[in-house]
């Protein structure tokens, strides 16, 4: 993988491209074997994410999980000079279900049928959750793939845009970029992953909680120093390269070893260590028989062609 180009020597994936997405292109680096590229493309708007892409995410995502490749890492990108500027807040499908204010006289109008579902808060809030529920869906669909997801961060990364990368398992940045948890700025607390999953990524204390509350922007150097990102890369220029070049090492490795590891550094997350190792030590009693440990030491390190592919995952 010696790319410098999100665009360079890649293969296009036919099934899952055009006329399926609009706004994402799935595709293949040549060089790259069990790698494929996710990319957020909407480079004039700083791939700031409107309603049609948020749902190309999520089919994406699990779409990869049943795709008949081979794929055993993801790199998610953004073409252009951002990675993602958060949500696009000219999309009015991101809005308010019936927005607007409960009238004053709706104590007088009990019987009034119009009233008492259009514009009742419990209503309201009643049929605007599923949104909400269905926009964070699409971000586990990062978290929920088998494979690991890595994050190649350029230029902006803000608000939606940290959502997403803390849903993917590593994330590496150029020395440009730059982060922000942006929401309590624009009046509203994020809700689609960051609150719940930023805190275990770099941890509970003050420095999070400041970075939620003011809304602050933060450089590659911050975001590595707390643990968001780790590593920054050499240069702008390197950063597809070296993201590339993670990707390819998980790649050359047992699929099945790296799923299984992903699998419990997840469910450990949010378990106890000692439901943790129950847990690994039920997969491993059947992930251990596998021609994969002797294959690990016949081949050349490094070489992916070692294990044979995984298969795609059973659906109805």
């Amino acid at each position: 993988c010696h790319n410098t180009s999100t665009t360079a020597h890649m293969t296009s994936d036919p099934k899952m491209t055009a006329p399926a997405y609009q706004h994402v292109v799935v595709s293949k680096p040549n060089d790259c074997p069990g790698v494929t590229v996710v990319a957020l493309n909407r480079p004039r708007k700083r791939n700031a994410i409107n309603s049609t892409m948020w749902k190309e995410i999520g089919h994406v995502f699990t779409e990869l999980t049943y795709s008949p490749d081979d794929i055993r890492c993801v790199a998610l990108v953004g073409n252009g000079n951002s990675f993602c500027a958060g949500i696009d807040l000219s999309d009015p499908s991101f809005g308010l279900v019936d927005a607007g204010s409960v009238s004053a006289d709706n104590d007088d109008d009990e019987d009034d049928d119009d009233n008492s579902t259009s514009n009742d808060v419990a209503r309201k809030a009643s049929r605007f959750r599923p949104k909400i529920l269905e926009m964070q869906t699409a971000f586990t669909a990062l978290e929920a793939c088998p494979v690991p997801v890595v994050a190649i961060i350029q230029g902006f990364c803000i608000g939606g845009g940290v959502d997403l990368i803390t849903a993917a398992d590593i994330r590496i940045c150029s020395p440009s970029a730059v982060f922000s948890v942006r929401e309590a700025r624009l009046g509203l607390a994020a809700d689609v992953g960051t609150l719940q999953r930023l805190p275990k990524i770099v941890g509970h204390g003050s420095r999070v909680r400041e970075l939620v509350f003011t809304g602050e922007d933060f450089g590659s150097a911050e975001a590595a120093r707390i643990g968001l990102v780790s590593r920054i890369t050499t240069s702008d220029e390197t950063l597809f390269r070296e993201g590339l070049d993670i990707a390819r090492r998980i790649a050359s490795n047992s699929p099945v070893a790296v799923r299984g590891s992903k699998l419990s550094l997840n469910y450990s997350r949010d378990h106890t260590v000692a439901d943790g190792l129950e847990h690994i030590a039920t997969h491993n009693a059947a992930a251990l028989i596998t021609d994969d440990l002797m294959n690990s030491f016949a081949g050349k390190d490094g070489d992916a062609s070692r294990f044979a592919p995984t298969g795609p995952s059973a659906r109805l």
